[in-house]
């Protein structure tokens, strides 16, 4: 077996990428799960870039890390400076990491005309960096930054740069296409000629996917030679991003024979680590993103369904489970019998064949109302159950109100009014909010806790809105999907009407009458 070291720089380059930023809580929570997936490297940060970093090395020490290494990232000393009085060459040795990266130029053009320093002393920048490093660290790596842009116009004074770094001590050299322009085939034959010019030293890759080609760049490198990956979790980075470490460890775990990554058994904790990483980056899931997403594995089409049902691999190119991710079936007004006899399937009554053409009649009607239930499975559940007869009241709906008024300065605020019947007794409860929804949620809670006190782990997490047929006008209708969680589970619901007010009240209801029987299958045991 050919061990792959995945390093992972999430915390680094992929804190680069738009709208993303880490705290230092953050960073140590998301070290903890990846040192869980078993990745090899997890760097950092640079020490010396601001004081979340530099604290972040600090507090790293204390955690319980089983595998992983951590590793502090830096350039290569200042020009005109030696490297033992450069402030961030003391900074990558302060940060008291078993490995550090130190990235240099490869690009002639980069050393001329961005660094503006000679072609020589470029060199010597490599070579006294690496040096005083390796001297001082178990382990340095050297990100050859440009490689593949700086190879195909100066292909010798590229390979001059890595020499550099090797004689200096390093034990990898990486080689980035910076730029992420490369094509697979470039990448394949300078990493080729890489390892073929350096055989006692290791070789790991680097991509961004402003081509979108990272991911295939990256296992490219990997079939010339590479045995390091870096990459971020789901992508994130700079410009069009990093390569996808999802997809790039899955691919090369499941579809290169021969090849060692993670830690045995890891592997089906990959989705819940690229969903950790969006949750704490508050970042929305990529639903289309392969392997990891929510809809890698999900079939609409009534022809996929049935030869799903009948064959999984004939409409999905590996098991769900592998990854950690799992199959799902969407119900919509395109649903073949087959769709639905899968969804039926999930409650037991696969078999009621006229049950199965009452749920498809009615999700096709109501799609054509403006009813979308592919991100509303909740909602399909309550339909379900009651065309099934199977459905049972946990209150019933008397009645709401929601005003908004001007308050002081001109600030807007909103009440709302719910009254329900639980069993005998009738609720009439008031909550103030920072808009309709958010009102209406606090006043069904005030109405329903006191019966149903599990509805505490209910949480609203998302909120959409979409006008249906706009060429009504102010008239027209809306849909509103809300998705909501608690301690173990995700949901969404949906309601749709001419005033986004009711939309949003029937979508909330469904949420939480979702959440009181899945609470009673699971006390029952029934799922």
């Amino acid at each position: 077996m050919t061990r792959i070291a995945i390093y992972d720089t999430t915390l680094r380059d992929g804190s680069q990428g738009e709208g993303v930023n880490f705290s230092l809580h953050d960073k140590l929570l998301i070290t903890s799960r990846l040192d869980e997936l078993g990745v090899d490297f997890i760097e950092g940060g640079y020490p010396l870039s601001n004081p979340k970093d530099t604290a972040y090395f600090r507090e790293v020490r204390g955690l319980d890390l089983k595998h992983a290494k951590v590793v502090a990232f830096g350039m290569t000393r200042r020009r005109d400076t030696a490297a033992g009085d450069d402030p961030g060459m003391k900074a990558l040795i302060d940060a008291g990491t078993g490995a550090v990266t130190i990235v240099g130029k490869t690009w002639d053009l980069h050393a001329t005309e961005v660094l503006g320093v000679g072609l020589d002393e470029n060199l010597a920048m490599i070579a006294d960096s690496v040096a005083f490093c390796s001297s001082r660290v178990a382990e340095v790596i050297y990100d050859a930054e440009h490689f593949f842009d700086g190879h195909r116009r100066n292909p010798e004074y590229a390979l001059k740069t890595l020499k550099a770094a090797v004689d200096a001590g390093a034990a990898w050299l990486v080689l980035c296409d910076t730029n992420g322009g490369s094509l697979p085939e470039q990448v394949a034959d300078a990493v080729a000629k890489v390892v073929n010019a350096f055989p006692t030293v290791k070789v790991g890759i680097h991509t961004h996917n402003d081509g979108e080609l990272a991911v295939a760049n990256s296992l490219a490198a990997v079939r010339a030679g590479a045995t390091q990956v870096q990459g971020t979790i789901n992508g994130i980075g700079e410009r069009c991003g990093n390569v996808d470490l999802c997809s790039v460890i899955a691919n090369l775990a499941l579809k290169y024979p021969g090849l060692d990554l993670l830690q045995p058994g890891k592997l089906t904790h990959l989705t819940e680590v690229s969903r950790y990483v969006y949750e704490t980056a508050n970042m929305n899931f990529r639903s289309d993103q392969p392997f990891v997403g929510t809809s890698a594995f999900a079939h609409k089409g009534g022809m996929h369904v049935h030869a799903v049902r009948k064959l999984a691999s004939s409409y999905e190119h590996i098991d769900p489970t592998l990854v950690g991710n799992e199959r799902r079936v969407l119900v919509s007004e395109l649903s073949g019998r087959s769709n639905i006899a899968e969804k039926l399937a999930e409650f037991g009554l696969e078999a009621d064949h006229a049950l199965m053409t009452k749920v498809l009649d009615r999700v096709q009607d109501l799609e054509n109302e403006g009813y979308q239930f592919e991100a509303a499975e909740a909602s399909f559940v309550l339909l379900v159950e009651k065309l099934a007869g199977r459905y049972r009241p946990w209150f019933e709906r008397l009645g709401y109100r929601v005003s908004v008024e001007n308050g002081p300065e001109g600030t807007p605020l909103t009440e709302a009014t719910v009254k329900v019947k639980v069993g005998e007794r009738v609720e009439h409860t008031v909550s103030e909010g920072d808009g309709p929804v958010n009102a209406l949620d606090g006043a069904l809670r005030k109405a329903l806790e006191p019966h149903y006190p599990r509805l505490r782990e209910l949480h609203l997490v998302d909120y959409k809105v979409r006008v249906i047929n706009e060429r009504a006008g102010t008239a027209a209708r809306v849909r509103v999907v809300i998705e909501s969680q608690d301690d173990g589970d995700v949901w969404g619901t949906v309601g749709v009407s001419e005033n986004v007010i009711e939309a949003s009240w029937l979508a909330l209801l469904d949420a939480f009458e979702h959440k009181l029987g899945k609470d009673a299958r699971e006390r029952s045991g029934a799922g």
